[in-house]
């Protein structure tokens, strides 16, 4: 780091050879290798191979984001009768944990082996009025590799205030590997029959609608860039998609969120969750940069699956809450399936 902190980096493998890396600084997965349909290993998330391209700013390549993953109206929510004010850093609104959220924080690392395979767990402990959030909460973040070639990521928080929680990964995924062109081709499905439309600066309005009969309906598999550009208002305003899509749940474990695959690999990412919501988005925003490899990254380059509460939860009080009260453990879980179809 720029004051002589060291950061570490842990690697994980199974006996697949496949392989995750993740460092300290920001909980960031930093690679994760899996193979095509003729067995060829690939990174196939978005990323850098230099720490000084992380610190100087990035579109949360691999991060943790927190203490609230996506937006909060007009970067304040009132708790208890108290009004919090927030950073806005995204227009007139606060997200992903603001100007320093835990994508800029230090981890500690700690890894050890498990039943399901190997893991490294991360802590961090953020404190009391930090971005303008109460009270001083314990994070955990645990990325387990297993030989079923599955990445699970488990969440837990505790804090000694009242608080609001809402953690997620922001990986870029590009099945056909970093750099290889757009995810247009990607064809993914959504288990959601409905999402959380929002208005012009991307603020849920509260209500919950059906996905039939729009660009958003993904219940059958469809490519990502199909409809992607139709003249659809919430994708004039996001640029492409940068939906909350609220998933279908028969009730409490873990529910399939999203199923992609890229055709001309063959790699299969399926996505499974405790969480009640997943945005996706298309890096509508990501512009020409030089990432691992020295391979370029474009716009739409990725997507990230983002499993998570709504966003601006904290002022919905009709969404799922994400207050977090001393004595209770947020905990949330998140699997990150890997496979190959071997048809082409």
């Amino acid at each position: 780091m720029p004051d002589g902190t060291h950061v570490e980096i842990v690697r994980l493998t199974n006996a697949n050879g496949v392989e995750v890396r993740a460092m300290t600084y920001g909980a960031i997965i930093v690679s994760i290798r899996v193979p095509d349909r003729e067995g060829t290993l690939d990174d196939v998330v978005l990323g850098f191979d230099d720490l000084d391209q992380y610190v100087q700013g990035h579109p949360q390549f691999g991060t943790v984001v927190g203490r609230y993953a996506n937006r909060i109206a007009g970067g304040q929510f009132t708790l208890d009768n108290q009004t919090y004010t927030l950073a806005r850093n995204n227009g007139p609104n606060h997200l992903h944990g603001g100007i320093q959220g835990f994508d800029k924080m230090l981890w500690q690392a700690e890894t050890g082996q498990t039943d399901r395979g190997v893991r490294v767990t991360f802590t961090h402990t953020n404190p009391d009025g930090h971005e303008g959030y109460p009270g001083t909460v314990l994070v955990t973040v645990s990325y387990t590799l297993t030989d079923n070639d599955e990445l699970v990521v488990d969440y837990s928080a505790t804090t000694d205030r009242a608080t609001h929680i809402n953690l997620s990964q922001h990986t870029y995924f590009n099945l056909a590997g970093a750099g290889a062109g757009t995810v247009h081709d990607h064809v993914l499905t959504i288990d959601a029959d409905r999402y959380t439309p929002f208005d012009s600066t991307q603020i849920p309005t509260g209500s919950i609608e059906p996905v039939a009969g729009t660009p958003l309906d993904f219940r059958a598999p469809l490519p990502v860039g199909a409809r992607i550009d139709d003249d659809h208002p919430e994708l004039r305003i996001g640029g492409g998609y940068d939906h909350n899509f609220v998933l279908n749940r028969s009730g409490p474990g873990l529910t399939r969120a999203a199923h992609v695959e890229e055709p001309n690999s063959g790699r299969i990412l399926d996505v499974y969750t405790t969480e009640p919501g997943m945005q996706l988005y298309t890096a509508n925003g990501l512009r020409e940069m030089t990432g691992k490899l020295g391979r370029t990254y474009n716009r739409r380059g990725g997507l990230c699956l983002e499993t998570q509460h709504y966003p601006d939860s904290p002022n919905q009080p009709d969404f799922p809450s994400t207050i977090l009260r001393p004595g209770e453990e947020f905990t949330s879980q998140t699997v990150f399936a890997f496979s190959v179809s071997q048809l082409r």
